[in-house]
């Protein structure tokens, strides 16, 4: 199994990454300010637009270490991959599948499922645990159209229906959204979604969120051996990385969607934590995008169990399981694909 090592996060937009020996070095006007390790990180992510070298960016490739660039507000931008070797076999069953209209939909059937089973589950448990405090009546009949969306997701064969059923849920999960943020609702209301850009704090941070869990998805299905840009649900397009985006899906509403509630609800983001632009775009300052991140890595090591595998495990463990498990059955080693059913 793989260990969940840690992440490296550059935020200063003025660091340039380099190699020395077996150690990342961050340098400022060509003077070396910080050095680590290479054994010890998993991933390197960068918000700065001044970039890293190539000699870096192979060590990472050969390691698999997973390197993604980002703009200085947390738009993606690229990833550095190496070959992936050795897993030719598993990558020729993958893109069977995906070509494969009957596998696509059944894959995609698991994942949105998945999502749906978690987006209900956080209702119901905001009903359970504050019950007195929100609108229980909003959120259980949210709760309940989503359940009855669940026996119709089983029983999709075709890839639009499915997408069509999976808008309904999220119409429905998002419409009760603001009903789970028990802190300062001036500061923290949401209407809709909104992204590109984000229109209000609560949206910054989810989009946030799915930034980096989609990059803990797409290293997690390079390491498994996958191809993270040919997707089942997500179709082909140039520089996406489709299938982080499937297997994301069902670990949206624990991973992300939980995340941003409990740093509203436990009070550990203010309204000072955020940029409102003439334009209407809501961003995270830079002392608000390092108390997230430095929150994100705390609770990547909590620990919960696996509803399938029944073992304890770390959260940041999760997208290398589900991607591991994909991988299984494609391989023929499971009937169908276990999506995480949080709980």
């Amino acid at each position: 199994m793989k260990h969940l090592l840690n992440t490296l996060y550059i935020l200063s937009e003025d660091i340039y990454l380099s190699l020395d020996g077996e150690n990342v070095v961050a340098n400022r006007e060509k003077q070396a300010v910080a050095r680590y390790p290479l054994h010890t990180l998993q991933n390197i992510i960068t918000f700065s637009y001044s970039g890293a070298s190539p000699a870096l960016m192979g060590a990472c490739a050969e390691r698999q270490i997973g390197f993604a660039f980002c703009t200085p507000r947390g738009r993606f931008l690229a990833r550095v991959c190496g070959e992936g070797g050795g897993n030719v076999l598993l990558r020729r069953s993958q893109y069977r599948a995906a070509d494969d209209p009957s596998q696509c939909c059944q894959i995609s059937r698991t994942m949105i499922f998945g999502k749906l089973f978690n987006a209900r589950w956080s209702m119901e448990r905001t009903r359970r645990d504050h019950g007195l405090r929100v609108d229980s009546d909003r959120l259980a009949a949210a709760s309940q159209q989503i359940y009855g969306l669940l026996s119709q997701v089983k029983e999709v064969d075709s890839p639009e229906e499915l997408r069509g059923l999976e808008g309904v849920g999220a119409s429905a999960y998002f419409g009760v959204f603001n009903e789970m943020i028990l802190g300062d609702k001036d500061a923290f209301s949401f209407h809709q979604r909104s992204r590109r850009p984000p229109l209000d704090a609560v949206n910054a941070m989810l989009s946030f969120s799915y930034s980096l869990l989609a990059h803990d998805c797409a290293s997690a299905l390079e390491s498994a051996g996958l191809d993270s840009y040919v997707g089942f649900l997500h179709r082909d397009r140039p520089g996406r990385i489709s299938l982080a985006l499937d297997l994301m899906e069902e670990l949206r509403p624990c991973m992300a969607d939980r995340f941003v509630l409990t740093l509203i609800n436990n009070r550990q983001v203010k309204a000072s934590d955020f940029l409102y632009m003439e334009s209407g775009a809501v961003l995270l300052t830079d002392n608000g995008r390092k108390a997230f991140l430095k929150s994100w890595q705390e609770k990547k090591k909590e620990m919960l169990t696996h509803p399938y595998l029944g073992e304890k495990l770390p959260w940041g463990m999760i997208p290398y399981v589900q991607a591991l498990l994909l991988a299984r059955y494609l391989r023929g080693d499971l009937d169908a694909y276990p999506p995480f059913l949080w709980k």
